[in-house]
C-alpha cells in the first residue's frame, strides 16, 4: 500500500505541477503580460489544461485509487491519506467525466475572452462580448451535462466551486437571509449616508501601496511566501503553498479601493498559507470551497478590517502617511466613512450591508441563463430593470451593469457567485466561534495583535486545506450547520452603533 500510495502521489505532483505552471501564466496575463500575447496565451492555457487533465483521468490512476482505498477506509476518516485518497477520488470521478479536449478548448476560450472583456468593459462595449458570452453559455451548459441527473442545471456548477450545495440548497438560504437582511438594509439607506469625502482626496500611488503592505504584513500575510502587484481585478493566486501572491488595484482619488482590496486578498492568502507544508502539491494543499475561501477574506476584510478596534490601531499611521489629507480627519470620522451604507452600483464597493443583494442578482441572473429564461442579448436591459428594482439605481451604462464582473467573462457561468454570500454567512459564524474561545480577541486587534485570530483560524479551517468539506468544517467549529444568525446578529450589533435600527 506504501508504494501504490507514493506512486499516487508522484503522479498527483506532475499534475500539480502543470496546473501551478498554468497559474503562473494566468497571473502573468492578469497582471504584466502585453496585449500581443493574447493569442499565444490562450493556446499555452489550453495545452497546460490538456495535459494536465489528461494525465489526471489515466486509468492507471483510477487503478491505484481502487486499490488504495480499502487501505484508505481502515484508516480514521480524518488522518491524512485516507483524506488524500478519499478526496482525489472524488477529483477524479468528476475528472473523468469531462472530455480533456472540451477542457482545452474551453480553457482557450476564456482566456481570449478575458483579454477582450479587459478591452470591452473600459470602452461600454458590451455588443463585442456578446458572443463571446453566448459561447460561454454554450460551454457552461456543456459542462453541467456532463453530470447528468442533476435537479437544477447549474447543480454541478455549483457543486465544482461549493461541494454538496444545490441551487435548491443555496436559493433557500438566500431567501431567509434576503427577508432579515431587507428590513435592514431599507432602514439604513433610508437615512442620511456617512460623510465619506476623506476617503476621496488625492492620494499617491506609491504611498498607498506602502501603507498597505504594512497593514498586510501586520495582519500576517507572509511576505516571505508571497507578494503585491497590480490588476484589472483583484485576486489571489498560489503557484505553490510557498508562493501566495495577491494583487490590488489602486485609485489615487479613492483610498478604500487598495486598503480593503489587499485586506480582502490578504484573508484569502493567509488561508492558503494557513495549510500544512506537508500537504503542499497533493489535492489537499488548496482551500475546501469558495464559500470558506471568501469566509476568510471577507471576515479580515470587513468583521476586523473595518472594525472599530482595527481603525483605533492603523488610523493614526494612515493619518502619518497622509497628513495633509487625513490630518484633520477624526477616528469617529474615518470609522463612520469606510462603513458607509448606501445604495451602489458596483459589487466590489458595495458596503457589507447591501453587498449581498449584488451577489444574489448575479446568482438569480445565472440561473436563469443557464435555464434558458433569459438570453445573452437580453440581459444588458435585464440587469438594469433587476437593479433598479432591488437597489432603486440605474446604471448609466453597461461597464458599470452587465459587464462589471469578470467572472461570466473568464470562467463558466454558474457556480461563480454564491460563494461570496456563503463566505460573508461562514465569516460571521467563525468569527462568533472564535469570540467564544477568546473573548480577548477585540482587545487585541485595538493593539494590532492578530496572533490569537489567525492561529484559531490556521487551527480550525486553514491548515487543513481540503481533507474536509465545507458542511464538515462547519460542523466540527460549531456542531451544526450553516446558519445566518450570527451574521445578522454581527450586523445588527455594528450598524446599530452607527445607523439608527429598531
Amino acid at each position: 500500500m506504501e508504494k501504490k500510495l507514493q506512486e499516487l502521489k508522484t503522479r498527483l505532483l506532475e499534475i500539480d505541477d502543470l496546473e501551478m505552471a498554468a497559474s503562473v501564466l494566468n497571473w502573468d496575463q492578469s497582471t504584466y503580460m502585453p496585449p500581443g500575447g493574447a493569442a499565444s496565451r490562450a493556446r499555452q492555457m489550453s495545452t497546460l489544461a490538456r495535459l494536465s487533465q489528461e494525465k489526471f483521468i489515466d486509468p492507471e490512476i483510477g487503478k491505484l485509487l481502487d486499490d488504495l482505498q480499502p487501505y484508505g477506509e481502515s484508516l480514521p476518516y480524518d488522518s491524512d491519506d485516507a483524506s488524500l485518497i478519499r478526496v482525489t477520488r472524488r477529483d477524479y470521478e468528476r475528472a473523468t467525466k469531462i472530455p480533456p479536449a472540451f477542457m482545452a478548448e474551453f480553457y482557450q476560450h476564456g482566456s481570449l475572452s478575458y483579454q477582450a472583456w479587459a478591452k470591452a468593459r473600459p470602452e461600454n462595449d458590451f455588443a463585442t462580448m456578446r458572443p463571446l458570452l453566448e459561447k460561454t453559455l454554450d460551454f457552461s451548459r456543456k459542462l453541467a451535462d456532463f453530470f447528468p441527473g442533476y435537479e437544477h442545471i447549474a447543480d454541478p456548477l455549483i457543486d465544482f466551486a461549493d461541494y454538496g450545495m444545490k441551487a435548491s440548497s443555496v436559493r433557500a438560504l438566500f431567501a431567509d437571509l434576503r427577508q432579515q437582511l431587507t428590513p435592514i438594509v431599507q432602514t439604513i439607506v433610508n437615512q442620511e449616508p456617512a460623510n465619506d469625502s476623506c476617503l476621496r482626496k488625492h492620494f499617491p500611488e506609491a504611498q498607498q501601496l506602502q501603507f498597505c503592505e504594512e497593514v498586510a504584513r501586520q495582519i500576517g500575510y507572509d511576505f516571505n511566501r508571497g507578494r503585491i502587484d497590480k490588476t484589472h481585478h483583484p485576486f489571489m493566486t498560489k503557484f505553490s503553498l510557498g508562493d501566495v501572491r495577491i494583487t490590488t488595484r489602486v485609485k489615487e482619488n479613492y483610498l478604500g479601493e487598495c486598503v480593503y482590496s489587499v485586506i480582502h486578498e490578504s484573508g484569502h492568502a493567509m488561508y492558503e498559507q494557513g495549510i500544512r507544508m506537508d500537504l503542499d502539491g497533493t489535492p489537499l494543499a488548496g482551500g475546501t470551497g469558495a464559500g470558506v475561501h471568501e469566509s476568510q477574506s471577507r471576515l479580515w476584510e470587513n468583521v476586523v478590517g473595518r472594525s472599530r478596534d482595527f481603525t483605533e490601531f492603523f488610523y493614526p499611521r494612515l493619518q502619518k502617511t497622509f497628513p495633509d489629507q487625513l490630518g484633520s480627519v477624526s477616528v469617529d470620522e474615518y470609522y463612520r466613512a469606510v462603513n458607509k451604507v448606501e445604495r451602489s452600483l458596483i459589487r466590489t464597493d458595495a458596503d457589507e450591508v447591501t453587498y449581498n443583494l449584488h451577489v444574489m442578482l448575479r446568482f438569480d441572473f445565472e440561473l436563469m441563463m443557464l435555464e434558458g429564461t433569459l438570453e445573452i442579448k437580453d440581459l444588458p436591459d435585464a440587469w438594469h430593470a433587476r437593479f433598479e428594482q432591488d437597489f432603486g439605481l440605474r446604471a448609466p451604462d453597461d461597464r458599470d451593469g452587465a459587464l462589471q464582473d469578470v467572472h461570466w467573462y473568464a470562467g463558466a457561468i454558474g457556480g461563480a457567485f454564491q460563494g461570496y454570500t456563503l463566505g460573508n454567512i461562514m465569516g460571521a459564524l467563525f468569527y462568533d466561534q472564535a469570540l467564544k474561545a477568546h473573548p480577548e480577541i477585540p482587545d487585541q486587534i485595538r493593539l494590532g495583535k492578530f496572533d490569537t485570530l489567525r492561529g484559531w483560524l490556521t487551527e480550525n479551517v486553514c491548515q487543513h486545506g481540503r481533507k474536509f468539506t465545507e458542511p464538515e468544517i462547519i460542523e466540527r467549529i460549531t456542531g451544526g450547520s450553516i446558519r445566518i444568525e450570527p451574521y445578522i446578529e454581527y450586523l445588527r450589533g455594528k450598524y446599530r452603533q452607527l445607523y439608527s435600527l429598531s
